[in-house]
């Protein structure tokens, strides 16, 4: 079997176990089996939100409304995906860095977020994806007060 069809049988899955075993810690989205193949960005939106579910004390939620993946640390926001889903909001460190990654085409400019924050693509690298998304998450989660750091669980 290719790896597609085995990922599609995993998504199928988890979305009756979900049903049957009570709400997962995000929310699983049925999968329309023939369109997934279609659109590659809808696997990229789960696998950026099982990215950010991994992170300790990471919550998810929905402030701007229905389709949009919100992923919060300490109650602040570290990675959000809006309805459209062309891509993933992340913080980074500076403006200038934000600026950096612009300039070498990685992603554009997050709209209706501060200069720091970068768009990237669904369909970015994987790896790139995990890393922008753990740095995104350890800048926010240091800029918490150090009794909502220690509130949170363990991050290695």
């Amino acid at each position: 079997m290719s790896q597609q069809g085995m990922q599609q049988i995993i998504m199928v899955r988890n979305v009756f176990i979900g049903a049957t075993l009570g709400a997962p810690s995000h929310p699983v989205k049925p999968v329309d089996l023939c369109a997934h193949a279609a659109h590659p960005a809808d696997m990229s939106r789960e696998t950026v939100n099982t990215l950010c579910a991994a992170m300790p004390g990471a919550e998810w939620s929905e402030p701007f409304g229905p389709g949009h993946d919100v992923w919060k640390v300490g109650g602040k926001v570290f990675a959000a995906i809006g309805a459209n889903g062309t891509g993933v909001s992340l913080k980074t460190a500076h403006v200038d860095t934000a600026q950096m990654l612009i300039d070498a085409g990685i992603g554009t400019r997050a709209p209706y977020f501060h200069r720091s924050w970068i768009h990237l693509p669904l369909d970015a690298d994987p790896d790139e994806l995990r890393h922008r998304i753990e740095t995104s998450y350890g800048i926010i989660r240091a800029s918490l007060t150090k009794k909502a750091q220690a509130a949170l669980p363990p991050h290695p």
